[in-house]
């Protein structure tokens, strides 16, 4: 007799904070699809790159801010983020990981310095199927209904598909209309 398939974990962070609008948008696009934990940064950190917190202690704080969904707030950098998920939190890897969504482009050089890419680097660098999602919107109350439905999709194909090692997306989503969009 076979045993019930274990539920896929997803793992949500970004580089803009937990509060911000871009990962309440990002976890509603996946929470269908898997059991959803969020570690974020307690503020914004873009820019920070691919830095680590040295020196100082971290702190780490489940936080009641989104409904059903287990969350946790960091003071560190957003890779700080995911070394704390996997390490004190989930105790295991997670089967991918999602991060952003950004405001404004993660293309070029921009990667480089991205928290929002260097998070969804960190899980793929431990050998979790990651992504990063950008939306080439700037404003704070812009409209992520395309981006809810473009990460949706692209978390559940990943789930779907048989991922090699270090596998690392970057999707950066132009503000267009749907029907010009392809799947």
């Amino acid at each position: 007799m076979k045993g019930k398939a274990q539920e896929k974990i997803i793992l949500v962070t970004n580089d803009d904070g937990v509060t911000a609008p871009g990962i309440r948008a990002l976890i509603e696009a996946v929470s269908p699809l898997g059991r959803v934990v969020v570690v974020a940064p307690d503020s914004p950190q873009s820019g920070k790159g691919h830095a680590i917190t040295i020196g100082v202690p971290l702190r780490l704080d489940q936080v009641d801010i989104f409904d059903g969904i287990e969350a946790w707030q960091c003071s560190g950098t957003p890779v700080d983020c995911v070394k704390l998920a996997r390490d004190k939190i989930l105790h295991r890897l997670p089967d991918i990981c999602v991060s952003g969504i950004n405001h404004g482009a993660n293309h070029s050089i921009n990667v480089i310095y991205s928290g929002t890419m260097s998070a969804a680097m960190e899980a793929a660098i431990e050998g979790v199927p990651s992504v990063g999602f950008s939306y080439l919107d700037y404003s704070f109350d812009a409209d992520f209904s395309l981006c809810k439905e473009v990460a949706h999709s692209v978390a559940k194909q990943m789930l779907e598909t048989e991922l090699p090692e270090g596998t690392l997306f970057n999707v950066n989503i132009p503000v267009v209309k749907k029907k010009i969009i392809k799947d």
